[in-house]
């Protein structure tokens, strides 16, 4: 999906240059956009605990580095829902009806 880091290394110099353009852009734009709507509509899963502990007090730059993790964290965990039928912690479920 590219949300992956791309590393780069040369000598001894180690540096990620941000994430990977080799997936899907629209599916990695989507992405990232279930991640600013999880923030918004579960303010008390893990995930976004997770992401208020670690990026609350960072500035712009950071927030957005930390939307992409979170984006990736999502994903994983969309794929834990589809696989095992597994939700994240504290998430809350919308009743049908």
């Amino acid at each position: 999906m590219g949300l992956t880091p791309t590393p780069y290394a040369s000598g001894t110099s180690e540096v990620e240059l941000g994430i990977s353009k080799a997936g899907n852009r629209r599916c990695r734009w989507l992405l990232v956009e279930l991640a600013w709507s999880w923030l918004r509509l579960q303010p008390g899963s893990q995930p976004s605990h997770w992401f208020n502990e670690r990026f609350a007090g960072a500035g712009k730059g950071l927030r957005r580095i930390g939307i992409v993790a979170l984006a990736r964290r999502l994903a994983n965990a969309l794929w834990r829902l589809l696989e095992h039928g597994e939700i994240p912690e504290g998430a809350l479920l919308k009743s049908r009806g």
